[in-house]
């Protein structure tokens, strides 16, 4: 298993989680259980399955989970283009947010790299 408060790129998930939450309350009430709530599911997954992963007993299941993270962050960059598109969130904001996931997701990817090499 893995300390989790000593993983860089889960504490950067959890940062990330966090201005996401900020960003979408000021969504529309209308969107509260649409695209707000998808975005806030996908930003919480991205660090969650990251400490599933830490959690569990070897490396190959927690590049397994890795890989979810990633997928996550894909989601999740989806989903602030089109609330970006929407106009329901600043374009500069938007994009300062899908550079922190695509930072995050470099991140995942050398450390399933670092993963792969210990086993």
């Amino acid at each position: 298993m893995h300390n989790l408060k000593e993983i860089k790129v889960w504490k950067k998930a959890i940062k990330l989680a966090t201005e996401i939450f900020l960003v979408v309350s000021d969504f529309p009430k209308e969107e509260k259980f649409g695209l707000s709530n998808q975005i806030k599911r996908a930003a919480v997954s991205v660090a969650s399955n990251i400490a599933e992963g830490a959690g569990r007993n070897s490396n190959k299941e927690f590049a397994r989970f890795l890989s979810i993270a990633n997928g996550s962050c894909y989601e999740l960059l989806t989903q602030i283009t089109i609330a970006s598109k929407l106009g329901l969130m600043d374009k500069s904001k938007s994009e300062e947010i899908c550079k922190n996931i695509v930072e995050i997701q470099k991140m995942i990817y050398g450390f399933k790299k670092k993963l792969k090499k210990d086993v």
